[in-house]
């Protein structure tokens, strides 16, 4: 491990950013070295991981990660996990009557079948994921052949029947004190659910209140130089409120700190009716003001076309099949581009801390970003980077990951792009003599010219940060395969698809373009859920869901300072044009 490390802690709240959660930190996993020789990589991992030892002496790195959620999410997955279990050898004997309950135990899935199999405590590999029927030793196999050993094995695993909670997919071993369960409230049913922002809010405190102050105290106080705290949190259901408590805990207990929150939504719930519907976007709206004043920056991320009760078609890539019903698929989308957006605060050199991130993104009062993403950043393999951004000249290659839309005017107060895993790809175009360049990205001489250059032809009076990585997104087993057959094994573009009917190559990692933006396109996306919240009469629409908490006073304070945080994302010019048409709509 490194000798200084800025560690961030991070905390997964809700069902649905535990889907996001999970193929995030199995990413993460995908792209941790336990070789001590080699060579160290860009993306240092000491700041989400910390490291361990089991009883039997094995070095271990697990996430510095809490994670609630209800009763019923776990499934096969034990909390305490089983890095560090210990076998009881104290004998007990009870004397009193006894009543068995018997229950048949949850099916696993292929990939947990497997996990057990191989699995003895030690961290996993790719080569741990190689089928019984070939060879458990790929030390003499050469590297190709792995590769098409585990490119079948990655196309083996067709999960999306079959999962049904975060834990059916996920990888990685947690530490004992990672997760926190709410027994109080089900998972799935219709007794018992976690659906109003009063119920979150009521429900930090006593017990959960104190396993929460435990766990944080564990995982910060092993820390040598915290500098923050990334909190993704579902804002569709209870856990809007509570995150709005633990946001608020997070900012009275360690301030100074930075605290990044991305707020989580999925693009449809199972079984949702429309009182459900109505509860998501009061839980979203409420979610939204407070999350944002409590976190240094707030960035909701959600495939969904918009956050309102009938809402526009969900985001589509052009390189992807992933199906929007799915979590399993949707989240993974998100964890791809939230795997770009984190870059920044995660570099082993030239890092930028997330209070600084904040600080450039959340200026006079404006702590909401939006999110857009390319996945996958449409680069041809073998292509140059300017050949791939000239391709792009009429817009940006990337969509609306926070369901607020660009407005095309070239406005935006500040500006931090990603560009990930371009590995051997050429970041520039050598001249050829003879030929003038096709483009004047062509005649640039480094990669961060060329990205530079190109965003500012879109904004060109925008405030701009720039990251490039050459370390792709590595896709192990099991991430689902939503790439196009346009997409080859390492994510880039190819001119020739596969055969009809023949197998195509499994996509094993990806180049991802992220945009994490603070412009006035804001301030429609912020007027509009203020607008879908105040046309409700919620007294007589949803008397149930105040009941529960917020009084009614401090629920019309909060759509009071959504309407003024609208406002800051007005800028001079568009005040200018539109400050009477919006005033009536407010």
């Amino acid at each position: 491990m490194s000798s200084f490390c800025r560690e961030v802690v991070t905390l997964q709240l809700g069902h649905y950013s535990n889907f996001v959660g999970t193929h995030w930190w199995n990413l993460q996993d995908a792209s941790l070295s336990y070789d001590q020789e080699s060579p160290l990589g860009e993306i240092q991992s000491d700041v989400l991981f910390r490291e361990g030892q089991t009883l039997g002496g094995h070095v271990t790195y697990t996430p510095r990660l809490i994670a609630m959620d209800l009763k019923g999410s776990l499934r096969t997955l034990r909390q305490e996990g089983s890095l560090y279990e210990t076998k009881d050898t104290s004998a007990f004997t009870w004397e009193g009557d006894l009543i068995t309950h018997t229950e048949s135990p949850s099916t696993k899935n292929p990939f947990l079948q497997d996990l057990d199999r191989l699995d003895k405590g030690e961290i996993l590999t790719e080569a741990d994921f190689v089928p019984s029927s070939m060879p458990k030793s790929l030390g003499a196999l050469s590297v190709d052949t792995v590769n098409s050993r585990l490119e079948r094995v990655q196309n083996s695993y067709k999960l999306e029947g079959t999962v049904q909670v975060w834990s059916d997919f996920l990888r990685i071993h947690l530490h004992p004190r990672s997760i926190s369960v709410v027994h109080r409230y089900n998972h799935d049913g219709e007794a018992d659910r976690f659906e109003a922002f009063g119920q979150g809010e009521a429900l930090l405190q006593g017990p959960v209140l104190e396993e929460l102050e435990d766990k944080l105290h564990f995982f910060v106080e092993e820390c040598d130089y915290l500098q923050g705290f990334q909190v993704l949190c579902d804002l569709a259901d209870g856990f809007a409120g509570l995150g709005s408590k633990v946001t608020e805990m997070l900012q009275d207990s360690y301030g100074g700190r930075g605290i990044l929150t991305w707020g989580l939504a999925p693009v449809s719930h199972p079984n949702s009716t429309p009182i459900k519907d109505l509860y998501h976007l009061l839980n979203c709206t409420l979610g939204t003001v407070h999350l944002a004043n409590h976190s240094s920056l707030f960035c909701p991320l959600t495939l969904r076309g918009g956050l309102s009760r009938r809402p526009s078609p969900p985001t589509t890539f052009p390189h992807l099949t992933y199906d929007p019903s799915l979590w399993y698929h949707s989240s993974s989308v998100l964890a791809l581009a939230l795997d770009s957006l984190t870059v920044p605060y995660r570099l082993r050199h030239n890092s930028v801390p997330m209070w600084q991130v904040a600080d450039e993104l959340a200026v006079s009062g404006r702590k909401v970003a939006a999110a857009y993403g390319g996945v996958p950043f449409p680069m041809m393999h073998g292509g140059t980077l300017p050949d791939a951004l000239g391709a792009c000249a009429d817009a940006p290659p990337w969509k609306p990951l926070s369901a607020c839309p660009e407005l095309g005017d070239g406005r935006c107060y500040s500006q931090l792009v990603t560009l990930k895993g371009f590995e051997d790809q050429r970041l520039i175009s050598p001249p050829v003599p003879g030929i003038p360049p096709p483009t004047a990205l062509h005649t640039l001489h480094s990669g961060e010219d060329v990205l530079a250059s190109y965003i500012r032809s879109f904004y060109p009076t925008a405030p701009l940060a720039l990251q490039l990585v050459s370390t792709p997104s590595k896709l192990t087993p099991p991430f689902p395969q939503i790439f196009s057959p346009s997409v080859g094994a390492r994510g880039f573009l190819q001119s020739e698809f596969p055969l009809p009917g023949s197998l195509a190559p499994s996509v094993s990692s990806v180049p991802v373009l992220t945009s994490l933006q603070s412009g006035p396109a804001l301030g429609p996306w912020l007027s509009e859920l203020h607008r879908c919240a105040t046309a409700l009469e919620i007294r007589r629409a949803a008397p149930s869901f105040l009941s529960q908490g917020p009084e009614l006073a401090d629920y019309e304070e909060a759509l009071e300072q959504l309407r003024d945080l609208a406002r800051c994302y007005r800028d001079d010019s568009s005040s200018m044009m539109h400050s009477s048409s919006e005033d009536d709509d407010d």
